[in-house]
């Protein structure tokens, strides 16, 4: 998929989301929305990692299966978040991560 087009759904994702429960999805909630998902995924690597309460364990397949989710949180609020702040994400990843970066 596309990355702009990933975006693109991804804020209409959050838009829906404000509106189908009447919250406004400003910049305060979507700064603290992505720490309460950072805690959620941060909590799933402990699940996965069996580093919990047994009666919180859960299989292989399923306790990835809940990291991905909650990593899919973690990058979407991140999205949501640079949309409102005015950021164009593709444009920061090519001069923060591959411009003139050397091997090694």
């Amino acid at each position: 998929m596309d990355f702009k087009l990933l975006q693109e759904k991804i804020v209409a994702n959050a838009d829906s989301y404000g509106k189908h429960y009447g919250i406004e999805i400003d910049q305060n909630f979507a700064l603290l929305k992505l720490y309460e998902e950072v805690g959620e995924f941060a909590q799933a690597i402990l699940i996965h990692h069996n580093k919990c309460r047994p009666e919180k364990r859960l299989s292989e397949i399923e306790s990835k299966n809940e990291l991905a989710k909650e990593l899919a949180d973690v990058v979407g609020m991140a999205i949501v978040n640079a949309h409102l702040l005015g950021i164009d994400l593709e444009t920061a990843f090519e001069e923060k991560w591959f411009k003139n970066k050397k091997a090694g």
